[in-house]
């Protein structure tokens, strides 16, 4: 089965609350996030083109295990928990299959 990935788009439209989501997402969420939903790694970006767009992926071995972690519990928890410390901060969320890998 191919791998599967939960992308995370948030929108940090206040330049100067970029730098505490920065840290609270790097510090607390995302930490808290990969565990929660058993993900075997994540990543967190900010756009080069856009400063307010930050993007976080989580990989996950198949859809089958990235369903079963977006329908429980815990995103439930996450969700209430970045609603209440990023009231402001809009999100969108997208899962995406791979559908080929080339390495070098």
């Amino acid at each position: 089965m191919p791998a599967a990935f939960f992308v995370v788009r948030a929108t940090v439209a206040d330049p100067a609350k970029r730098q505490a989501f920065d840290a609270w997402y790097s510090r607390e969420h995302l930490p808290d996030a990969m565990k929660s939903f058993g993900a075997v790694k994540a990543w967190r970006y900010w756009s080069a083109t856009d400063p307010a767009l930050h993007h976080a992926m989580y990989q996950f071995p198949d859809k089958a295990a990235l369903e079963r972690a977006i329908e429980g519990s815990e995103m439930k928890r996450l969700v209430a928990d970045f609603n209440r410390d990023w009231p402001d901060v809009t999100r969108t969320r997208e899962v995406l299959v791979l559908a080929e890998e080339l390495m070098a």
